[in-house]
């Protein structure tokens, strides 16, 4: 489990590296295009730098604002804040933040950049819908993804991949309004131009391929926080419980966000378990296992 967990933060340097590159070649594209050059890479690396360092430090309050969550006063939410404290004792972690989304789906998520600025926060559904043992397991799972490491660079994607989606966005404008259509004087046809073709390609993917990023990082931390959450509880049915209702239950969580979606213990977004035309296509962007492996696995320890 502990080599797991430093393989996981490994893995984050590593996925949050990646993002930085990969808003330097999105930015690199941008000057090829815009007849900026070494100037927009240079820009796109002191902005991508600048996104992440602010990013380590806000985005989990960028997330908790995005999901409309609010803090959980002590004495409404009793059992809520009692469960947490019991689970943070036996796991010698630091309680995190306790944040309600008034949201009728059951889901949660955790967020932060590290145990001791971390958050929780659970859907008032998820609170109605399941009992005292199951709630409990769906909180271990969260703060294993605490004392895992998991939520700094699921923290980071969310504003990354958004950074992302602004470069490219602002690029292409760019391009309509002046840069793509009218040539700087002295420069050469950007219509001719074979690089400039790969970056305008670039832009066009940018957005799918930072996605795809994203829905990486999130896939193999949901299972080990499955695993730490039984060894958290003593308690696998518990969990395991929860997962089938989560299953069961058909309702989208409407606080949730493409870019957010990869926090929420479940997949939160509409065309999971889609079996039509696009339902490969759903499936490459899924952020989570599907829950049916999540619980056949937990049945097995």
């Amino acid at each position: 489990m502990f080599e797991l967990i430093r393989a996981n933060r490994r893995r984050s340097v590593l996925l949050v590296a990646g993002f930085v590159a990969f808003l330097a070649l999105v930015g690199a594209a941008i000057g090829a295009l815009t007849g900026y050059g070494l100037w927009g890479t240079l820009i796109a690396l002191v902005l991508s730098g600048a996104i992440a360092f602010a990013s380590y430090w806000k985005a989990d309050a960028i997330a908790l604002a995005v999901s409309r969550a609010k803090p959980a006063d002590p004495e409404q939410y009793q059992r809520l804040h009692n469960l947490v404290e019991g689970l943070c004792i036996a796991s010698g972690l630091p309680k995190p933040r306790i944040y309600v989304v008034d949201d009728p789906a059951p889901n949660a998520f955790a967020t932060g950049r590290n145990p001791r600025h971390a958050a929780i926060a659970v859907t008032s559904g998820l609170l109605e819908k399941l009992n005292r043992v199951e709630l409990e397991g769906v909180l271990a799972h969260e703060l294993s993804h605490i004392r895992n490491y998991d939520i700094l660079v699921s923290t980071l994607a969310v504003t990354l991949v958004g950074a992302v989606a602004i470069l490219t966005d602002t690029a292409i404008r760019l391009m309509w309004w002046n840069g793509g259509r009218v040539p700087r004087e002295g420069d050469r046809d950007n219509g001719n131009n074979p690089l400039a073709l790969i970056g305008f390609a670039l832009l066009i993917l940018a957005p799918i391929i930072a996605k795809a990023m994203q829905a990486t990082i999130s896939r193999q931390r949901e299972t080990l926080a499955d695993v730490s959450a039984c060894q958290m509880t003593r308690y696998p049915p518990g969990l395991i419980s929860a997962l089938e209702k989560l299953r069961d239950d058909t309702t989208v969580t409407h606080s949730a966000s493409t870019a957010t979606a990869h926090l929420w213990i479940e997949q939160p977004m509409s065309g999971v378990g889609d079996r039509g035309k696009l339902g490969g296509i759903h499936r490459m962007f899924d952020t989570h296992p599907p829950l049916d492996e999540r619980i056949a696995l937990l049945r097995e320890l």
